[in-house]
């Protein structure tokens, strides 16, 4: 027997077992332990119903196997002979989507996520793309029903914008948009250029999983919050009263602001969310180094020289560098139906993990 699927016999026997202790009026009784056991008998319900539809059609197929063997009759072998094409056929494919079950999950994939936008090389046209970018996230979390919350945004006078933070919520959010953390390069001729000369300019993305209270801790004497007044595009005042929140996290030196609501509070909120998340990032690296070599896999240096997508105007193509792929669609793809992307992001990292198991 091939060893994952030893492995799906062991998790299959853990999966019944703990079917019997929900049903058992001890287990019952005790609700913290029926909690618990409910919890771990959903992680491995999905493995578990696929392969019991495994073993059926393994059952079947050893059920037409031994009746070719015995059966003379040249009509009902054939239906026998049909049988076992079906049964191998449906056989092989369970097996490579129980392969795919087994693979370790990441345990952020259902998280909300903070996503941080800023531009990179280029100047204004970079500040422009980067407002490009931010107006593609919400259309496309617009479409998959996923709630945006800004947090912070720093914009031009040009129409782009400097640097945007915000929160997105709802199922599977972080999976959704984790691969697009990186530098995200574009090539066109800008509206200000006299002489038709295409430019690249780029912006930097990065997706964080947002943290649970419980996750990181924050004490007082750790932080400083500062309070000031919001301002708009090149400093102009749009908020007479002190509402805008900067949260400055001495450890570390990571600094959060806030100043989207016009209450204090709720920017204080927020401003606490996206420091929780950085933190989270932070101690999950362990150290100040190793933080910043995983920022910068994260999000590059914003050098047009790095990039992980080239969004190419004048051929109408984007391209992401991680898969070689390229989609003749920028048009639409601007505008949010990055879908089959990050799709296909999505089947290339699975395949990944699949070679590294054989």
């Amino acid at each position: 027997m091939e060893k994952f699927l030893i492995k799906l016999q062991d998790i299959y026997e853990r999966y019944k077992e703990l079917s019997a202790k929900l049903s058992d009026a001890d287990v019952i009784a005790d609700t913290a332990l029926w909690t618990k056991t409910a919890k771990e008998q959903a992680e491995i319900t999905e493995v578990s119903q696929l392969y019991e539809e495994y073993l059926s059609v393994m059952n079947r197929l050893k059920q037409a196997d031994a009746g070719i063997r015995e059966e003379s009759d040249p009509e009902m072998r054939e239906l026998f002979l049909s049988e076992i094409e079906e049964c191998s056929a449906s056989a092989e494919k369970l097996k490579e989507e129980l392969k795919i079950a087994l693979l370790p999950k990441d345990k952020n994939d259902d998280r909300n996520c903070i996503v941080e936008i800023r531009g990179g090389a280029g100047g204004d046209e970079a500040a422009l793309f980067a407002y490009e970018l931010y107006r593609m996230y919400l259309n496309y979390c617009e479409r998959h029903r996923l709630k945006v919350e800004l947090v912070d945004i720093n914009e031009t006078e040009l129409g782009g914008i400097k640097e945007v933070v915000f929160n997105v919520n709802g199922k599977d959010a972080y999976k959704q948009l984790k691969f697009e953390s990186g530098v995200h390069r574009v090539q066109r001729v800008p509206e200000t250029e006299s002489q038709g000369r295409i430019h690249t300019s780029t912006a930097t993305v990065a997706v964080l999983p947002e943290a649970e209270d419980v996750e990181v801790e924050i004490k007082d004497e750790d932080i400083r919050i500062d309070v000031y007044r919001s301002s708009g595009a090149g400093g102009q005042k749009v908020n007479k009263t002190e509402t805008a929140i900067r949260i400055t996290h001495f450890p570390t030196g990571l600094v959060v602001t806030c100043q989207d609501e016009r209450s204090q509070l709720k920017n204080k909120d927020k401003a606490f969310k996206v420091l929780r998340s950085r933190l989270y990032d932070y101690y999950s690296t362990q150290n100040r180094a190793n933080y910043d070599e995983h920022r910068k896999s994260l999000v590059g240096r914003g050098d047009r020289s790095e990039r992980i997508r080239t969004y190419n105007f004048p051929q109408g193509r984007v391209t992401d560098h991680r898969i070689g792929l390229s989609l003749y669609s920028l048009d639409t793809f601007i505008m949010g139906d990055i879908g089959e992307m990050t799709e296909a992001l999505t089947v290339a990292e699975r395949e990944a993990q699949l070679a590294g198991e054989e």
